[in-house]
């Protein structure tokens, strides 16, 4: 795991009221992390993910994920730097969003993002 992905990981998705996983395998794809209850993908993007070459790739893999139902949100590891809170803001909103409301209702609170 990078850097960025043990923060994210060990400060804010391995406590997620919503499981999340690392490193799961999805298709012929393995992801950062993914919510199965909220049918969520998160990717975390470094400095090689911007070279248009990689930028296709990524464009390519994450509408396969989505022909599976599943949405994907790519994070730049630049925003885990700059605006933690907000990411992890972010993240909770996604997951929320994609859950049934009676789902909602019964999960435990989520204590927010470590700085």
């Amino acid at each position: 795991m990078t850097p960025w992905e043990r923060k994210l990981w060990y400060t804010f998705l391995k406590n997620h009221p919503f499981r999340f996983q690392r490193q799961k395998a999805i298709g012929n794809h393995i992801v950062d992390f993914y919510c199965a209850k909220a049918k969520l993908v998160i990717e975390l993007d470094g400095g090689g993910h911007y070279t248009e070459e990689q930028s296709k790739n990524d464009v390519i893999r994450t509408k396969e994920l989505e022909k599976s139902g599943l949405t994907v949100l790519r994070i730049c590891n630049l925003d885990i730097d700059r605006n933690y809170r907000g990411v992890c803001e972010y993240i909770d909103w996604a997951v929320k969003k994609s859950l049934p409301q009676s789902a909602l209702l019964t999960a435990p609170s989520s204590e927010g993002a470590k700085q």
